[in-house]
């Protein structure tokens, strides 16, 4: 109990509660900008972390995700061009109310339901990680492989729209993990000779070269062919407007509170379970609300439920995406998996042991994400008008200051131009990853579990080399085995009846962005 207060208390001193405010502002203004998104923000800003105290890097980069779920949602409204993927169904919705006038309504509708969503999967974060903790504890390394292979595999099948596609970019990324000194015989290995790889690929260089500088790549590829669609955002901020336009009264929240309920409890389920995503989320939440609502003919018209069912719902992943990642060192989403490399940089090995290696910590992150939400929800309420002149700005200034700070992000790590050559060389790899529809999320989180993987299996070798009949005396191993065997046959059925076998599938941006959260 004393480890939970002092957490508590060290989350509400004024230099953390700073860091949570200017995350959660920078989530949102990155949010709302067509084309960036939350990962994209927290892979750039890790290295601002460096010098930061594990509590407040771990916290502001929390605070540029909290705020990245919701600054999607503004463009969408405005705009009807989503800032992110899983803010696609908060536009059917939010774009017909800012048409009639309604669009500041409609964006505090999704401020409330975003915040909402939110902080029920926090409380179900906090409530549920540690027991699972105690029981992962319980686990030998036969268990932990068995877990980590289906995590693998259900997260490479549920990637989109070509499955093969991303069971072979996860399995890549758990490959390149490998670079570097052997975990048994320390002897170098994939290194080539560069005594820069000694301590295998920086992940903040990757992460940063796949996320955020591939995207520019294409983004300028896009305005160079003339591809690029022009947008213009509606005025929905007139003063002219009646009040109870610029508003949402309590009885028109209340009206929403069981769809914002349901699919709170819908965002959560799903951000649980690694892999599937906030983009899947908004949809399931959308679809019960529709099938539930006595007008399911209004939905698409601009009816406030259908916003408040996407929003509660994608942004409830926020928080339970990381239920995995504490209680069993499994990265349930992109951002999670960027996270991991913060908690490394500060020391920390997420994972059940952290629950007892660093408790004051782990509770004052979750102290953290409870003042993030109230931070959204004021400087929300406060910067909408703001973060609308947002959507406006050309992408011919926002392009050059993201490369700069993808340079200055990637030297920060080891304060070395080998930093930046391994994030040009996977920029230029998830620029070709993107363009033949693999999926750079599961790689990327296919890399960050591929070290504990190949611990816990060389470990379980170790034990059972003698006697590998042992294994069938462990129940755990053998379910996750069965089932890791199914989801490998659903996956190669899936690619047998697809049109054109793997190669189905001319969109990946549902499929990022059901990884991206």
């Amino acid at each position: 109990m004393e480890q939970i207060l002092a957490g508590v208390s060290d989350a509400f001193t004024l230099v953390n509660l700073f860091y949570i405010a200017f995350g959660v502002l920078m989530g949102i203004m990155v949010g709302a900008v067509p084309g960036l998104n939350g990962p994209m923000a927290i892979a750039v800003a890790v290295p601002l972390t460096f010098y930061m105290t594990p509590l407040a890097a771990i916290a502001f980069l929390i605070g540029i995700n909290k705020g990245g779920t919701f600054g999607g949602s503004i463009s969408a409204i405005l705009l009807n061009t989503p800032g992110s993927p899983e803010s696609a169904t908060t536009a059917l919705d939010g774009y017909p109310l800012a048409r009639k006038g309604k669009g500041l309504k409609a964006l505090k509708m999704a401020l409330y339901s975003s915040v909402c969503g939110d902080l029920f999967s926090d409380l179900v974060l906090f409530t549920v990680a540690a027991p699972l903790a105690l029981i992962a504890l319980h686990m030998g390394p036969p268990e932990l492989a068995a877990v980590f292979a289906f995590s693998l595999t259900i997260i490479a099948g549920l990637s989109g729209s070509s499955q093969i596609r991303g069971l072979v970019a996860a399995v890549v990324g758990a490959f390149l993990a490998t670079v570097g000194l052997d975990i048994e015989t320390a002897q170098p290995r994939l290194t080539f000779g560069s005594s820069d790889l000694i301590d295998g690929i920086p992940i903040i260089p990757m992460t940063i070269g796949l996320l955020a500088l591939s995207e520019i790549l294409i983004q300028i590829e896009a305005h160079a062919l003339g591809r690029e669609k022009g947008t213009h955002a509606l005025n929905a901020f007139s003063r002219t407007l009646p009040s109870e336009d610029r508003r949402v009264s309590w009885a028109e929240f209340k009206g929403c509170l069981r769809t914002i309920a349901r699919s709170a409890l819908i965002g959560t389920g799903v951000g649980a379970v690694p892999g599937i995503g906030a983009i899947v989320a908004g949809f399931l939440g959308y679809g019960a609300a529709r099938r539930a609502s006595k007008t399911p003919e209004a939905f698409g018209t601009g009816k406030l439920e259908g916003i408040a069912a996407t929003e509660a719902a994608n942004s409830a992943v926020t928080g339970a995406n990381l239920i995995p990642l504490l209680s069993l060192g499994i990265p349930g989403s992109l951002s999670a998996a960027i996270l991991i490399g913060a908690f490394l940089i500060h020391g920390v090995d997420p994972g059940p042991l952290v629950f007892t290696e660093h408790p004051q910590l782990i509770y004052g992150i979750f102290a953290a994400m409870f003042l993030g939400n109230i931070m959204n929800f004021l400087i929300g309420n406060v910067g909408l008008r703001l973060f609308a002149l947002i959507v406006h700005v050309p992408k011919w200034i926002i392009h050059p200051v993201v490369v700069v700070l993808c340079l200055a992000g990637a030297y920060a790590n080891g304060n070395t131009m080998f930093a930046v050559a391994v994030m040009m060389v996977f920029a230029v790899l998830g620029y070709f990853m993107r363009k033949f529809q693999f999926s750079y999320a599961t790689f990327i989180i296919g890399f960050a579990l591929g070290e504990s993987f190949e611990q816990s299996v060389r470990q379980s070798v170790i034990l059972f080399r003698d006697r590998p009949a042992a294994l069938l005396e462990h129940p755990i191993v053998l379910l996750f085995a069965a089932l890791t065997m199914f989801a490998l046959w659903r996956i190669a059925r899936t690619a047998r009846r697809s049109p054109g076998g793997p190669q189905a599938g001319p969109d990946t941006g549902a499929a990022e962005g059901a990884l991206t959260r």
